[in-house]
């Protein structure tokens, strides 16, 4: 694999992640930009170590580690629970590196895109559904 291909797939990766960590760090999660970023790149990077060496388990596990750093994102306190949207988003953030450094950008583009639209469209309808709840 050539070197300017790695960085394509390298450099892709923190922007597409960048945009997901860019709704968590705007929302004052601890997870934000920088974790989500450094999430994809690592991923983006194992996939492509496991692609060069033609070792698809590599990226396999990546979802396995990734499981346990979601999980620590994940706070419970009494009937409350908190940090789910950000481990989920750690979560996928993972994938779409995966997805660059396997070479397909395509589907990591409209993940990214999609995941985005979530993030940042579904909060004020979440925000009118908790408004109308609370006052019943």
């Amino acid at each position: 694999m050539a070197m300017f291909d790695v960085v394509w797939r390298l450099m892709l990766a923190a922007f597409l992640t960048g945009l997901v960590g860019l709704e968590r760090e705007l929302s004052h999660h601890q997870a934000g930009l920088r974790t989500h970023m450094a999430v994809g790149i690592g991923a983006s990077l194992f996939a492509v170590v496991g692609a060069t060496q033609g070792d698809t388990r590599i990226a396999a596990q990546v979802v396995t580690g990734i499981g346990f750093l979601g999980a620590g994102a994940i706070l419970r306190e009494g009937m409350s629970v908190s940090g789910l949207t950000t481990a989920a988003g750690l979560w996928t953030a993972a994938a779409i590196g995966v997805a660059t450094g396997v070479g397909e950008w395509q589907i990591a583009l409209v993940a990214s895109l999609v995941l985005t639209v979530v993030l940042f469209g579904l909060r004020p309808i979440e925000a009118f559904i908790h408004r109308n709840h609370d006052d019943e």
